[in-house]
């Protein structure tokens, strides 16, 4: 059984991967048959998102700009109700893996089957274990505190045997030395890359995440960097180095900028098999509902 895990508000939920999960794949039915959205219906909410429902958006889809009033609706927390959960296809099953979390933005696994898992408030990285195919995490440890809004996290090099843990603060890279199993941190942090550009939060200083991910050779670190602002064309000072994919060496060196006019990258990963950069894009406000869209694409080198 494989465990896949993602973060809600203030906890982890974890998915179960049963045996028939490959014949499910392998028996799944063609595209023909699948529920595609079109037209004024793709651009829905999570109210029609379902195990198998994809979405189709053209340009002609899109409402013309200021069609309608921007509208700011901030995420809350709330309670959970009962029996709340995932829609998840057959054979997935859905539990609670952890609660009582502070702002988790961003969970990692380690090769080892660790949750490395950021709480970006408090300036901490946890670490969450379950037994193997639990549900539950039997130890939930503070592997790193006092960081500046952490987000990113990278092991190095890749493969079975990392070394270090990168992580990815606002206004920084710093890494610690790790070894497989490692529940609290061997030393004190390295500041890997001390300058990347920040600026707080948004309403006041711009997008704060920054997202860290290794060449497949692991010769290469990336880092994304949101813009300032929203959406401002010209030269601003406050600009520079912003809404691009930084490249590094593991040791900070050798910088350049890999590829620019990417408003934010949130997220970040290389492809295991083509080692081709791929990030999923938070785009622009203030031109009314449904305008712009989010997207996840394949980041070229040297790409606008």
């Amino acid at each position: 059984m494989r465990i896949l895990a993602t973060i809600a508000a203030g906890f982890v939920v974890v998915l179960l991967i049963g045996a028939r999960t490959r014949s499910l794949a392998q028996n799944a039915p063609p595209d023909s048959q699948r529920r595609v959205l079109t037209g004024q219906g793709a651009l829905g909410d999570w109210t029609t998102d379902a195990p198998g429902v994809r979405r189709r958006i053209t340009l002609s889809d899109l409402p013309r700009p200021f069609a309608t009033d921007s509208a700011t609706n901030d995420a809350r927390i709330v309670k959970r109700p009962k029996d709340a959960w995932p829609r998840v296809p057959d054979g997935f099953q859905v539990e609670e893996f952890a609660s009582g979390l502070d702002n988790p933005r961003l969970v990692r696994v380690a090769p080892n089957g660790d949750l490395f898992l950021a709480e970006s408030s408090p300036g901490r990285i946890r670490v969450l274990r379950a037994k193997e195919g639990a549900g539950k995490a039997e130890r939930n440890e503070v592997f790193a505190s006092g960081l500046e809004k952490p987000f990113g996290i990278a092991f190095h090099p890749p493969g079975p045997d990392p070394r270090w843990v990168y992580v990815g603060e606002t206004g920084k890279v710093v890494r610690f030395p790790y070894q497989n199993g490692d529940l609290k941190t061997r030393g004190g942090k390295q500041e890997i890359v001390p300058d990347i550009p920040s600026g707080g939060r948004l309403h006041g200083g711009g997008h704060w995440t920054r997202d860290v991910a290794f060449s497949n050779d692991g010769k290469k670190m990336f880092v994304s960097v949101g813009s300032v602002s929203n959406v401002h064309e010209g030269g601003r000072p406050d600009e520079t180095r912003r809404a691009d994919i930084l490249e590094y060496d593991p040791e900070g060196g050798h910088f350049r900028i890999y590829a620019s006019g990417i408003r934010n990258a949130v997220g970040i990963a290389v492809h295991p098999q083509t080692g081709d950069l791929w990030a999923s894009v938070n785009e622009r406000d203030g031109l009314g509902d449904d305008l712009v869209p989010d997207y996840v694409t394949r980041v070229r080198e040297g790409g606008f």
